[in-house]
């Protein structure tokens, strides 16, 4: 689904090929490669068809965005346990070890558990994006960034990009967050990415200049992402698109 770019059809496709891989997956629960697919499957349709959809209504009929953003965290739940069973499957005990980090005998991921801790990290950040009335969830931001720094510590640059563009998310969003440490966690994704890739240029307009008030570098970077997303065609671009046009629709509203 990756390679296409009609986002309605991909909605319409999306829905059968997860519940169909999902079932798959609970025959074979030790296939790393297709929990990854799974994880990564309802993680994203969360992202891109439901909390998307759910901001885009907030202001005009926050009831609706709300059972949206509630379906959104059911999802993103959905896809960090089917990462977890994975990681734990191949990695036994390694949920305690994540809890408690034991420093003279620290957790480490192999290159084939990158990817499973990327979107176990991802899904648990927009799961607790979306139940901000959740204290015990929301206190499991650091298990999000613990995960994806082991990612980081085995592959930084996994996903062209989407790993480091991730830590930039999640180090912007932390208490007491490093707003230059993000941003550069944010360049190199965007470095990584070598042009082709929308995402990191609107995380970093969302994590660096929203914050920081910069309507000029917010825009310029969403003008950027818009301009890669035609130039590459692809579902993740596509979806970057979109959010890009709305961002910039609602710059008056933003500063």
């Amino acid at each position: 689904m990756s390679s296409e770019d009609d986002l309605q059809l991909a909605r319409e496709a999306s829905a059968f090929y997860l519940k169909f891989s999902e079932s798959v997956l609970k025959e074979t629960p030790g296939h790393l490669k297709l929990a990854e697919s799974v994880s990564a499957g309802f993680t994203q349709y969360a992202y891109a068809f439901v909390a998307f959809d759910a901001e885009k209504i907030d202001t005009k009929n926050p009831k609706v965005a709300a059972q949206m953003r509630e379906r959104a965290a059911r999802l993103y739940a959905r896809a960090h346990r089917h990462a977890m069973v994975a990681l734990e499957r191949s990695h036994p005990g390694f949920g305690d070890a994540l809890r408690k980090p034991d420093t003279k005998n620290p957790l480490q991921l192999t290159k084939t558990q990158v990817p499973l801790a990327y979107w176990a990290a991802a899904s648990l950040g927009g799961w607790i994006s979306m139940s901000k009335d959740a204290p015990d969830l929301v206190a499991d931001l650091p298990l999000s960034m613990r995960l994806a720094e082991l990612a980081w510590q085995t592959n930084p640059t996994y996903g062209q990009g989407a790993l480091a563009s991730l830590m930039g998310t999640l180090e912007a969003a932390k208490v007491g967050g490093s707003r230059p440490k993000a941003q550069a966690y944010f360049d190199q994704a965007i470095a990584l990415s070598q042009g082709k890739e929308a995402g990191p240029l609107v995380a970093k307009a969302e994590g660096v200049a929203l914050p920081a008030e910069d309507r000029k570098q917010f825009e310029q970077l969403l003008q950027q992402a818009l301009a890669i997303s035609q130039a590459h065609r692809s579902l993740q671009n596509e979806v970057m698109r979109e959010r890009a046009q709305w961002l910039l629709s609602s710059v008056d509203e933003l500063f």
